[in-house]
């Protein structure tokens, strides 16, 4: 097993068995790319109207300053997934700064899951990308992937077992299309995921994608 497949997949074990289901890949990088847009920070027009092109240069702004602990942009996958498609997902993902997210391991076989993460990741700096929650399948009450979410604001998870958040506004699609022709939908429509998709292309343009 590649050595920093070895390092993602411990420090997802070193959650503790009685909490290995809700157990997140650690994610750094993205948590410091991830896009915090609170309702309160949507500038305000001369007419008291959501100024939309302000919304981008306040959700830039925040970009660094998460609140919240869950991701504004979240790409829902499985390792069902045929491969390369995969494999783009999770590319065209770190460098739109969100991430992608997992139900659980294959089986309960954490060796698995990271043999088959090998497979499609080709850059390490990707897993700071990737993550296993099953809370935001369950928050977003996902049955099919890929799914894609955008959210209006940043929030928090909650901590049980079985327990479902409280989730924001947010905008959402599924099926296999790319990531930038679902973000160039939700910015175009202005919805409530607007401002997240809007930075996170400007993310994928600086990054050549």
């Amino acid at each position: 097993m590649r050595p920093d497949l070895e390092a993602f997949v411990a420090q997802v074990q070193t959650r503790g068995d009685a909490f290995r289901e809700e157990a997140i890949a650690v994610r750094d990088k993205a948590n410091t790319n991830a896009v915090a847009l609170a309702k309160a920070d949507l500038p305000k027009g001369y007419d008291g109207a959501v100024d939309f092109d302000e919304i981008i240069k306040g959700a830039s702004a925040n970009a660094a300053n998460a609140r919240g602990e869950a991701p504004q942009l979240i790409v829902f996958a499985s390792l069902s997934m045929p491969p390369q498609a995969l494999r783009r997902l999770i590319a065209d993902t770190a460098k739109a700064g969100g991430v992608v997210v997992f139900r659980g391991f294959p089986n309960n076989s954490m060796r698995a899951f990271s043999e088959a993460l090998g497979k499609v990741v080709n850059d390490r700096d990707q897993l700071a990308n990737v993550g296993i929650d099953p809370r935001l399948f369950r928050a977003f009450d996902v049955q099919a992937v890929p799914a894609y979410v955008a959210v209006s604001s940043d929030f928090d998870l909650c901590s049980g077992l079985s327990c479902k958040s409280e989730v924001p506004a947010y905008d959402r699609m599924t099926g296999n299309v790319t990531l930038r022709y679902v973000l160039e939908l939700f910015a175009e429509a202005r919805g409530p995921g607007a401002g997240v998709a809007g930075v996170a292309l400007r993310n994928m343009s600086k990054a050549g994608a």
